[in-house]
């Protein structure tokens, strides 16, 4: 189904020359930390949509970097579900499917819902608490202004001080392989899904619980608004068909 985008192959002009000199001077593993980023943000973004395809050489003389930091970029977004690498071929930018969503908000439900739970048990959840209320209140002035971009990174930034905050690096870690895909989808049905209102309510829930240490009322609080938000985002990516290729 065309959607009225630009073909993938037109898109490189976008990405040209703009990360060599961020890494140009620094450590190997700067420059594939800025590989990295500026690969993850451009398929984030839709600059790099679904279906675009290029060799890792291609990508390195573009970037202005060795194939080296790129190959390690490449690894790291293969490995989050971004990318696939092609063998002697490059890598091809992934669409992101209604069945793949299903199973990242099943993970996030899982561990939202833990994350929550841990900040509830917390003797000095304070700051974090501070930092919640924060990026909610941000999305709701976001809203109120009719700012979505600025609603959506209040509201990655919500849920990334949730998992950052509850002190289990286990879940952190196993948070970060579906976290970025979580962003994209949202990111990508932005304009398509209903106004957001509920959210802000959703998750001044979760913020109450934790700080009247509700245990239990906080981790239903963080797992009802991921069920509610798994529920407007799949049907969107059905309908709208992003599996392109």
């Amino acid at each position: 189904m065309s959607n009225g985008r630009q073909p993938a192959a037109s898109r490189w002009d976008v990405t040209e020359g703009r990360v060599a000199g961020r890494a140009e001077a620094g450590a190997p593993e700067g420059r594939a930390e800025a590989a990295y980023r500026y690969l993850r943000d451009a398929i984030l973004s839709d600059v790099l949509p679904a279906g675009f395809q290029a060799a890792e050489n291609e990508i390195a003389s573009k970037l202005g970097m060795s194939r080296t930091p790129v190959h390690e970029a490449m690894a790291r977004l293969q490995e989050e579900g971004l990318v696939q690498i092609l063998p002697r071929k490059g890598i091809l930018v992934r669409a992101l499917t209604p069945s793949d969503l299903l199973e990242i908000y099943d993970v996030l439900i899982a561990l939202e819902g833990a994350a929550a739970e841990l900040l509830a048990e917390q003797g000095d959840k304070a700051p974090v608490h501070a930092e919640l209320q924060a990026d909610t209140d941000a999305m709701a002035a976001a809203l109120k202004a009719g700012d979505l971009e600025a609603w959506r990174a209040a509201d990655e930034r919500f849920h990334d001080v949730l998992v950052d905050g509850c002190g289990n690096r286990r879940i952190k870690r196993m948070a970060a392989t579906v976290t970025v895909q979580s962003h994209r989808a949202r990111r990508l049905t932005l304009h398509l899904r209903p106004t957001p209102a509920a959210s802000t309510a959703e998750h001044q829930a979760i913020i109450d619980a934790i700080g009247a240490g509700n245990v239990t009322a906080a981790g239903e609080a963080a797992r009802a608004h991921r069920r509610h938000a798994r529920s407007q985002l799949v049907p969107i990516l059905k309908r709208i068909n992003f599996q392109q290729f």
